[in-house]
């Protein structure tokens, strides 16, 4: 897998578009009229209130307390940045409760606390505890992060997590309990070796002596050596608790013959000759980051029967955390849980240890790229096995019911695992399949408006994420300007820019177009001047003889216009079977809409056909297609001749003996409605549609912008579908992430 690379710009440009940061508030309760306000505040408010002050454990019922946690931080130990300080930390807090929201729908909030000092630290959380299900610890220095954590835990009456200490502990522990598994060889039994006596690594030792490790196999080393009985020099009670009695004094001395290797520490802390003198089947968690104490590479290079795990995405058996703290919070916030026990944590990591070696559904290898079957190089399972929501949770859950910090009780597990994975936004799955087919595709992508700084900016995204090769048709000198403004003066030389007067091919290209448009009453200075001088006509010219694998347009000029000049070279006009599926992503649902490019005022047969190609752009999301043909009408009321074609439609699809469902005439919210479709239990939709075939192109577009604009829905399209080659055609108000979707979405060929 091609390694992801980024510019601070892109970085800054995320961060501060469409809004500066990473999370706003929602209300979850109606706010329009003055009866929901006087409800939702004074007086209504009132009886919660007392409610809550009677029985505290009603602040469950009544509030977001029981499923919202507090990312807190002072920013002392900010990823691998050091003390940055608290603000300075912000960034980090909202990426992280981004991700319990995306992975387990956990509400979360960042809190940046100005204090180095462990009294007013503790003291601030545990003044503002009562708002929250939970705690979640991050990126504060040891050995402060110990002393606090330990408080926090004996002063509260929530979940306190230090994630930086127990998530990866947690993934550490469920990839060994599947190496040791792989290699025959028992917990209690084994030699292992640490590295690292931070945060992280004494949380992971501390985890697997808990899961049965013996002490007296389990040596430790920090940045001076074997930590031993006696040694006096950089040690802290949390060092001593795992000082062993014993003659080794280096790691290369605990590495002879030891079964495990733990690194949390830094590049390069372990030599082949060490790897080379471990046991038989050694087992290598190199977790530094963003470089391992050593690479996969060089330690199979010397030990091919070695499991290696890394702390990288584009290595196999990544630690990665974010496969344990989302859910081990989701399963206590649902318990109510007084805390996270061991017992917890161990059922998390054998909850993900089971996953793995569990038979991998088609869309985890899709999202990671390649076929994944539980071995030697798949022993955690990916951040995208969208069953990790029904599985963990529950085992966390139920351990904690088991141990007695659960005040509330899950009476059905089985009922609790399906609301689970209802609860979950298919989007996100849908997009990660998207962008690992086309990183395996590896498409030469042709970005045919290189006058435009947006549509640079995703060239250089594009190549730089590992999708594959960026063409930019422009002028070298106006796109080495563009390129400095942005700040990316150094992807001048990773971009290759292609126009007329550099390519040996535009005779080629002219005697091409020349015959396709001859009787169309277009001669040669006519080409010419297409072919020579638009860039939409030269970037299609490209694609049409195989000098590029996709294209991407529309940024600066309407789509209607784009697609006139790229019909000057493919068949996309509304007598081909050319179609534009826009998708609509909003509040976890998607839905498509079509035609939203290319027929003005289509027919009966139009209709089938627009809905056929848009079944096939939804399968090749993903999706399986429920189609509505839309319009004011439902079953023939109100009768008007204009919703006619709508229920011919219908009738055109059963003649074509279509295998997808389909339904129509119909209202919108018919069609979307479940409680509406019962209405009419005649009708042959199993469910909500997913796609709406609409009247006409006026229609479609209309119903995308105000989606846009009221809903803030998510728009990716329109798809140009039906066409011989993956043409693209982006909005002219698209920022660089949607033209980026776009790329990405004609790399994987979806339509």
């Amino acid at each position: 897998m091609p390694m992801q690379r980024h510019s601070r710009q892109d970085a800054l440009t995320f961060h501060l578009e469409p809004t500066p940061g990473k999370l706003e508030i929602n209300a979850t309760v109606p706010m329009a009229t003055q009866r929901d306000l006087s409800l939702a505040y004074s007086p209504g408010v009132a009886v919660p209130c007392e409610e809550i002050a009677r029985d505290p454990g009603t602040a469950f019922d009544y509030t977001t307390k029981g499923n919202l946690v507090a990312v807190v931080s002072n920013g002392t130990a900010v990823l691998g940045l050091g003390n940055l300080g608290a603000l300075a930390s912000k960034p980090v807090m909202e990426g992280k409760a981004v991700l319990f929201k995306r992975f387990a729908d956990v509400n979360s909030i960042d809190i940046e606390l100005d204090s180095e000092d462990v009294d007013a630290f503790c003291s601030a959380v545990k003044l503002m505890a009562p708002t929250f299900g939970g705690i979640n610890l991050e990126d504060i220095k040891a050995p402060e992060c110990f002393i606090i954590e330990q408080r926090l835990k004996e002063e509260l009456d929530i979940p306190v997590f230090h994630d930086d200490q127990h998530g990866t502990a947690v993934i550490c522990a469920a990839g060994l309990i599947n190496a040791l598994h792989l290699s025959g060889k028992k917990i209690e039994d084994v030699r292992i070796v640490l590295n690292g006596a931070g945060a992280a690594g004494i949380a992971c030792i501390e985890l697997l002596k808990s899961m049965g490790a013996r002490n007296e196999n389990c040596i430790v080393c920090d940045t001076k050596g074997v930590i031993y009985q006696g040694r006096t020099e950089g040690m802290n009670q949390w060092k001593s608790a795992h000082a062993v009695k014993t003659g080794l004094r280096t790691l290369d001395d605990a590495m002879k013959g030891a079964d495990v290797f733990l690194g949390v520490s830094v590049k390069g802390a372990v030599t082949q000759e060490m790897v080379e003198g471990m046991a038989d089947k050694p087992v290598i968690f190199a977790m530094a980051n963003p470089d391992p104490e050593i690479t996969p590479e060089d330690a199979h290079a010397v030990r091919p029967d070695a499991i290696v795990a890394t702390g990288r995405s584009d290595y196999p058996n990544q630690v990665n955390n974010v496969l344990g703290f989302p859910y081990l919070f989701r399963g206590a916030l649902d318990i109510h849980a007084r805390a996270i026990n061991d017992d917890m944590k161990i059922a998390c990591a054998e909850a993900l240890a089971r996953l793995a070696r569990m038979d991998v559904p088609d869309e985890v290898a899709v999202a990671y790229g390649r076929k994944l079957s539980f071995g030697r190089d798949y022993i955690i399972p990916t951040p995208f096995d969208p069953r990790l929501i029904h599985e963990v949770p529950p085992a966390v859950a139920e351990a904690g019911m088991r141990t007695g910090v659960a005040r509330h009780a899950i009476a059905d597990l089985d009922a609790y695992r399906r609301a689970l994975l209802e609860r979950m936004d298919p989007t996100a799955s849908i997009l990660n399949g998207i962008n690992a087919r086309a990183k395996a595709a590896q498409a030469t992508m042709i970005f045919a408006e290189g006058d435009d700084a947006r549509v640079l900016r995703a060239a250089v995204s594009y190549q730089r994420n590992g999708f594959g090769r960026a063409l930019v048709v422009g002028r070298e000198s106006d796109v080495r300007e563009k390129l400095e403004a942005e700040g990316l003066a150094d992807a001048v030389r990773e971009l290759r820019v292609v126009n007329a007067a550099n390519t040996p091919h535009l005779d080629t290209y002219k005697a091409f177009m020349y015959k396709r448009l001859q009787r169309k009453g277009v001669d040669m200075q006519d080409v010419h001047r297409l072919a020579a001088r638009d860039r939409h006509v030269f970037a299609a010219l490209m694609l049409a003889h195989g000098h590029g694998d996709g294209m991407i347009t529309g940024a600066t000029r309407k789509s209607a216009h784009a697609m006139q000049l790229i019909n000057n070279v493919f068949d996309v006009s509304d007598n081909d079977d050319a179609v534009g599926v826009t998708a609509l992503m909003h509040r976890g649902r998607i839905v498509f809409i079509a035609d939203t490019l290319v027929h003005e005022w289509p027919d009966e047969e139009d209709l089938a056909t627009i809905a056929e190609r848009a079944a096939a752009v939804a399968r090749g999301l993903g999706v399986e297609p429920r189609v509505a043909f839309v319009s004011f009408s439902t079953f023939g009321y109100p009768v008007s001749e204009r919703a006619v074609k709508m229920q011919v439609a219908a009738e055109v699809l059963d003649r074509r003996g279509v295998d997808f469902e389909y339904e129509g005439e119909m209202t919108v919210d018919v069609a979307l409605n479940p409680r509406a479709q019962a209405n009419y239990p005649f009708q042959r939709l199993t469910g909500p549609a997913n796609i709406l075939v609409v009247p006409a192109r006026h229609s479609a577009s209309i119903s995308v912008k105000l989606m846009q604009e009221m809903a803030g829905a998510t728009v990716i399209g329109p798809i140009l579908a039906g066409v011989d080659k993956p043409i693209q055609i982006c909005q002219t108000v698209a920022t660089v992430n949607d033209i980026l979707n776009m790329a990405v979405f004609a790399a994987a060929e979806v339509g």
